[in-house]
């Protein structure tokens, strides 16, 4: 990003195919850990209309406040008057094969898949740790993002740097 096109906070938006955990999850940890640095959406291309039981369970033991998410269209990033993008993440391998909309801002984009939580069938032990995982490599990847010095790096840089995140940070820690 250049002194032109370089603003805080920046707006990032996580796009996941149905916005109801790993995107939701993101768009918490980056709202908390990015506090003031950046704001954080999220959204899907095919919202499932709720936000995921667990993912909510998940982000209230952690101490998030739980009342604003809820499971969007990535339509609502696409049309007029919404906030100009600078940064938009994929974090399922759905949504990074699917033909986005057109961004405003040019938004610099990678893909940070994650392994979906809602998949894992299994006892409710499982179920949990598959949601700690996924907030876990969430958490990993959105901190090295937030240390990032973006105003000095150039857009290919930056890029690169971003699909490097993406590719690793995989050892999940828990909050």
């Amino acid at each position: 990003m250049n002194a032109e096109t370089a603003r805080q906070p920046y707006n990032v938006l996580f796009l996941c195919t149905g916005n109801s955990a790993r995107s939701i999850m993101a768009e918490a940890i980056l709202q908390r850990m990015g506090s003031g640095k950046f704001n954080a959406f999220s959204a899907g291309s095919q919202p499932k209309g709720a936000v995921n039981p667990h993912a909510l369970n998940l982000l209230e033991r952690f101490n998030y406040n739980i009342d604003h998410f809820r499971s969007k269209s990535w339509d609502e990033f696409a049309k007029p008057g919404a906030p100009p993008l600078d940064f938009v993440f994929t974090v399922c391998d759905n949504a990074a094969g699917e033909v986005c909309p057109i961004w405003p801002g040019q938004p610099v984009s990678a893909h940070w898949g994650v392994p979906d939580p809602p998949a894992v069938e299994g006892s409710d032990a499982e179920v949990a740790a598959a949601f700690l995982d996924a907030y876990g490599r969430l958490a990993n990847r959105i901190e090295s993002f937030v240390n990032l010095p973006i105003g000095s790096l150039d857009r290919l840089t930056l890029k690169k740097r971003l699909i490097e995140i993406g590719q690793t940070n995989d050892n999940a820690k828990g909050a």
